[in-house]
């Protein structure tokens, strides 16, 4: 990566901001163009400039997602901790746009969210459950820009291995802090929430 003082050093450094400039503005049309035409009932993201439309998923996909807000939509409601999303709510980050698995607000984030809202900021919590098409952005773009946006939690939920994997933000970084496939799982946004790891991928073998 290109360090800020080789780019301040460059006796081109005029060009190439006014390269960066152009390209940020024809981003930023196509990111506008994006939403114009974005349909509800389709799942799709913008991602690096590009929409990415997704597939219909495998019955094991949302079974995972299933099981997990089994658990977690009323504890969240009786202890009123606040907002959980699903699929197709699109959050809105400084240059894409993502629509995460699950996500999560605290209450004190919500009080300003409208029935008629379309884009949401950053969550506190995400889950992302993998698959073969979205794992190298689950794993690369979406875990730089999350921990960049200061989500404080990243869950990813693997089918295949049928694991979890828990980060938890240090700084502006994620650090990996478990991977289980056995126990109980413990988020530390969302206070005293639990899952049994199991549960989650009940009847997907």
């Amino acid at each position: 990566m290109i360090s800020k003082e080789e780019i301040l050093n460059t006796l081109e450094f005029k060009e190439l901001l006014d390269e960066l400039q152009e390209a940020w503005n024809d981003e930023q049309r196509r990111r506008h163009a994006f939403w114009a035409e974005v349909d509800e009932n389709k799942k799709a993201e913008f991602i690096l400039g590009e929409i990415i439309y997704h597939s219909p998923i495998y019955g094991r996909h949302w079974m995972c997602s299933t099981h997990l807000l089994t658990e977690l939509l009323p504890y969240v409601k009786k202890q009123k901790l606040g907002m959980v999303a699903v699929e197709k709510t699109m959050i809105r980050l400084t240059r894409n746009d993502y629509e995460p698995d699950v996500c999560f607000w605290r209450k004190e984030r919500t009080s300003e969210f409208k029935p008629k809202q379309s884009a949401f900021p950053a969550p506190d919590f995400v889950v992302e459950i993998l698959s073969d098409s979205t794992r190298e952005r689950d794993y690369g773009i979406k875990l730089t820009d999350y921990a960049r946006h200061g989500i404080q939690e990243y869950w990813i939920v693997d089918p295949d291995l049928q694991t979890i994997e828990q980060y938890l933000l240090r700084d502006t970084d994620y650090e990996l802090i478990q991977k289980i496939r056995e126990g109980s799982l413990e988020s530390e946004v969302i206070t005293g929430f639990k899952i049994n790891v199991r549960d989650v991928f009940s009847g997907i073998d």
